[in-house]
């Protein structure tokens, strides 16, 4: 599913601490257990605290799953959907996200923690930083599946234009240490169509939460 960086699996440094592994991930792999997943917890758009509908769909696996409504954003054990434990993260899952790291210098990285992202044409994931994790010692890491999307790096600050990297299916990217806290986001999904997954994008986004 997943595959050691060599020469054949380019690796581009996005900063000191970010990384993006070209070509990663088989993502035929991936997709029946996201289907399994959303069996069980389905996708849904978020609340923002500010009282906005976010335009991508959600849901999680693992320990933990991330949550937003207006009372703000935290980590929580229960879909609140469903009122069931978030399902099991998958072994293949947690392993990926291991090996991912470590390609990264983030050794023995042990994710609680999998969001998984849902979007359509025009969805989109303003500039924002991963911080309601409670180690920030812990990387991100970040898998693109479907269709391709661009991704903006702002780095320490939300200002100013962002770099602009390109993911394709099966790209993974990974940040932390002095990246850990950067500002980043999608830009809207542009009109597509991929071989496995139509005109969506997925993403899963590995954490450790507590």
């Amino acid at each position: 599913m997943s595959r050691t960086a060599t020469a054949q699996t380019p690796i581009e440094t996005i900063a000191e601490g970010a990384i993006v592994l070209r070509g990663f991930v088989e993502s035929s792999d991936l997709l029946p257990e996201i289907e399994r997943i959303a069996a069980a917890a389905p996708f849904r758009h978020l609340r923002t605290p500010g009282g906005g509908t976010m335009s991508v769909a959600m849901t999680n696996c693992g320990a933990w799953g991330w949550h937003s409504d207006p009372r703000g954003y935290r980590y929580v054990t229960e879909d609140s959907l469903t009122g069931r434990p978030w399902p099991a993260m998958p072994a293949a899952f947690a392993t990926l996200a291991r090996t991912a790291a470590a390609q990264a210098g983030f050794d023995d990285f042990a994710p609680d923690a999998c969001l998984i992202n849902q979007y359509q044409t025009g969805a989109q994931m303003g500039a924002h930083r991963d911080h309601d994790e409670l180690d920030m010692r812990h990387p991100i890491v970040s898998v693109s599946m479907g269709v391709p999307a661009v991704f903006l790096w702002y780095g320490a600050k939300r200002a100013g234009s962002p770099q602009r990297f390109e993911l394709d299916d099966g790209d993974v990217v990974v940040w932390g240490g002095v990246a850990r806290a950067a500002y980043h986001g999608v830009r809207k999904l542009a009109a597509a169509s991929h071989l496995l997954t139509g005109p969506l994008r997925y993403n899963l986004t590995f954490r450790r939460a507590y």
